[in-house]
């Protein structure tokens, strides 16, 4: 190998075992399928050890019972009167009778020690010959009183399991006592032979967990796309900068039809609260289309809908789990600019139609003056102005705002060259009052304009506007004489989005005028209603209550005296 190839080579190695490398390598997990199934395996492993534990405990003082009352029933059966009568008749030697039936009994059951003692603790038999004669090496004074005795303890010959019962002659008195030991070994042997069984049935339960612990962080890790807590927390912390940043209302809907989230945008488009979250659309927006809309009733792109003043433009998404998330865009600017839009329209049609017809006038004109009937030409243009004048006088006469009367005069103008007869009733008469001009600008203007296309088809074409004041309220009434509107139809014409007319190319704003009309008068505490015209065709009324302003008072009178005082040139000062 060459000295380059070493010198660029050497400077890799340590950086794979450097510290970065360890922590990559035995670092805390990133990722949440790792971080979980780490978790609950620790989890599954600590339950399991408590539990093994919380069993060993219990089991071990069970052993350590059962050895003491099984000493307990050596020493019970030992203590027979027989015992009782050699130990009163014999001294205590290592070949005595008391010795062989007590080594008998315990070579039988298989104790550590059958020691049998007089009433000063003197052993008369006992495990190993020397020991007898002696004095026992623990206080037998409970039994010889004459209580049995079990206990764990140790004497001199270890730790054992003891069970201490008195030793009575055939009278009942007490001659002295029986001790009876089980190695303590053998208990311990007996609770080491458990925990390997033990083991087993926690090594599987141990497995199991894990398995299960395996299958829920797989699960877990398809529905986090194997993300990153961090990741994650950095998502959730992005998603709801954008949702209350962004100038588009979101709403978030569960299988259920509650409302799940609601962005800022949304409240403020919908005209509600955060409380909202939680509630169902129902209760929380009412009955209506937008309802509808949000709630996927009605369906579609782009679904127009209005809410309170507002128009706004839907779309909904379902989402796997049966909700769906819902935008919201805001265009009531835009549908002010359109109705702007079509007034403008409206007047350069009426242009249209005045500079239509005038060049008529003006050619029939030149043609009475080529022909010299010079008397004619004066009578037609007086004819022509005169119309023109008492069309222009007759509405401004009868209603008194000039936006409102202006609008009137231009859709006359419309309405005649598609040979449709305007005309005010003879009971209008609108005070210059109006508080609010430009809503019953819209009113009138949205009104006129489905009157004149409904009547526009008609034998008669006829559309006769009626506008009055009754105190501060104003009452607006527009027939026509086109086909009506049928009884079972007449609540629909005012919902958004239901018309009878084609959709225009410059924006889908049909069906919105009559529902804008409902909605301006409902604002206003007031009512829009549709019914039949006495000579058929539609009657639409709106009712404007405190649409109008106070009237002034008028000035009081003054006396025939003050007014000739003030006429006089050199009246009094």
């Amino acid at each position: 190998m060459s000295p380059a190839t070493t010198s660029s080579s050497a400077p890799a190695a340590p950086a794979a075992h450097g510290p970065a490398g360890r922590r990559r390598r035995f670092g805390w997990p990133q990722r949440v399928f790792s971080q979980v199934l780490l978790m609950q395996l620790t989890i599954v492993a600590g339950v399991t050890v408590l539990a093994t534990g919380l069993f060993l405990a219990p089991l071990s003082a069970q052993l350590d019972d059962q050895a003491m009352r099984r000493a307990l029933a050596i020493a019970e059966a030992t203590a027979s009167a027989d015992v009782a009568e050699e130990l009163t008749g014999t001294p205590p030697h290592a070949t005595g009778p008391v010795q062989a039936e007590a080594e008998r009994i315990r070579r039988a059951t298989g104790a550590e020690y059958v020691v049998i003692m007089d009433r000063r603790g003197v052993r008369w038999s006992h495990p190993d010959p020397v020991q007898i004669g002696r004095v026992v090496s623990t206080d037998p004074s409970a039994a010889l009183a004459g209580r049995d005795v079990m206990e764990i303890d140790s004497g001199t010959l270890g730790r054992s399991a003891r069970g201490k019962v008195p030793l009575r002659d055939a009278s009942g008195g007490i001659v002295g006592a029986v001790s009876v030991g089980i190695e303590y070994d053998s208990v311990r042997a007996r609770l080491l032979a458990a925990i390997p069984g033990l083991l087993a049935y926690a090594g599987g339960a141990l497995a199991v967990g894990a398995l299960a612990a395996y299958l829920i962080s797989r699960r877990l890790q398809r529905r986090t796309h194997d993300l990153a807590f961090s990741d994650i927390s950095a998502l959730l912390a992005e998603r709801e900068a954008m949702l209350h940043g962004i100038r588009e209302g979101v709403v978030a809907l569960d299988g259920a039809g509650r409302v799940r989230l609601l962005n800022d945008e949304a409240q403020r488009l919908l005209g509600v609260g955060p409380e909202a979250t939680g509630r169902p659309l129902e209760e929380v927006l009412g009955e209506g289309r937008t309802t509808d809309v949000l709630a996927g009733r009605v369906t579609g792109e782009d679904l127009v809908t209005v809410r309170g003043q507002r128009v706004l433009i839907a779309n909904r998404m379902p989402t796997d789990d049966g909700g769906a998330v819902a935008t919201l865009r805001d265009r009531t600017e835009l549908e002010r600019l359109g109705r702007e839009l079509d007034s403008t329209r409206g007047l350069i049609d009426a242009l249209r139609a005045q500079d239509h017809e005038h060049a008529n006038r003006m050619h029939t004109l030149l043609g009475l003056l080529e022909l010299e009937m010079h008397e004619e030409a004066v009578e037609f243009v007086t004819e022509v102005v005169g119309v023109h004048r008492a069309t222009a006088e007759q509405v401004t006469e009868k209603v008194h705002d000039p936006l409102l009367a202006a609008l009137l005069v231009g859709k006359a103008t419309v309405a005649a060259e598609r040979g449709v007869s305007l005309r005010l009733t003879a009971g209008t008469l609108l005070p210059d009052r109006l508080v609010e001009p430009r809503e019953l600008v819209t009113v009138v203007g949205n009104l006129v304009d489905n009157a004149v296309d409904a009547a526009a088809g008609s034998a008669e074409p006829l559309v006769e506007v009626e506008l009055r004041a009754e105190g501060r309220t104003a009452v607006l009434r527009v027939a026509d004489s086109g086909p009506g509107v049928p009884a079972e139809r007449r609540e629909l014409v005012f919902t958004e989005g239901w018309s009878t007319k084609d959709r225009p190319a410059h924006g889908g704003r049909r069906g919105l005028g009559l529902a804008m009309v409902r909605r301006l008068a409902q604002r206003q505490g007031g009512s829009a209603r549709v019914g039949e015209a006495p000579g058929g065709g539609a009657e639409f009324t709106v009712v404007l209550p405190e649409a109008l302003t106070e009237p002034e008072a008028p000035e009081p009178p003054r006396s025939h005296g003050a007014e000739a005082e003030a006429a006089a040139p050199g009246g009094s000062r």
